[in-house]
């Protein structure tokens, strides 16, 4: 009877640490998700609870984008041991009397590398969009107008909206695989 051969402990690779700045299991789901779709190797994706250091609600594409980067750096600063730190963050945007929805994904390595990347949009219903004008988060708007409970931990407005052909965690993948592309292509970015 021969056995295989036992890999030998220290030839096991590193397990590489992305720390996603946000405990909410859809933001750490996506980027695990994107992160083994993107490389090869061993990830351990954890989420920190940070502030974005905005508003509850981000309104417009600068101060969105300004949450996933705080998000980011402020994991960073707290687990400076990882090697990766990822901010996602959530907003919306008037836009020809509509209001819109996205999400901007920024991540960070260790040699200061940073990819960026945005969601596609989509237009929330007249009344939703009403409820977030008067103050309300996104997802509490939802809650609301749609009778359902934390939505921002599920399918999120876009689930809800495409019946979940599209839930959160996808949405929010793509951006993600999509802000890892300079650490796929280090030669040319």
């Amino acid at each position: 009877m021969t056995f295989p051969k036992r890999k030998n402990i220290k030839d096991q690779e590193r397990q590489n640490l992305v720390i996603v700045g946000s405990r909410n299991p859809v933001k750490i789901s996506c980027t695990e998700s994107a992160f083994h779709q993107m490389f090869e190797g061993a990830y351990l994706v954890e989420g920190l609870n940070v502030s974005s250091d905005i508003q509850a609600q981000p309104i417009g594409n600068e101060q969105t984008f300004k949450g996933a980067m705080n998000r980011a750096k402020n994991s960073k600063a707290i687990f400076p041991e990882a090697d990766f730190w990822v901010g996602i963050e959530g907003g919306v945007e008037d836009f020809n009397g509509e209001m819109m929805a996205f999400a901007w994904a920024v991540v960070l390595d260790r040699d200061g590398k940073i990819g960026k990347a945005k969601t596609s949009v989509f237009f929330l219903p007249q009344e939703v969009a009403k409820l977030v004008r008067k103050g309300m988060e996104l997802g509490e708007a939802d809650d609301k107008f749609f009778q359902t409970e934390n939505s921002k931990e599920g399918n999120g407005a876009v689930g809800i909206l495409t019946n979940g052909i599209l839930d959160r965690k996808n949405y929010y993948q793509q951006a993600v695989v999509l802000a890892l592309v300079p650490f796929v292509n280090p030669n040319i970015y």
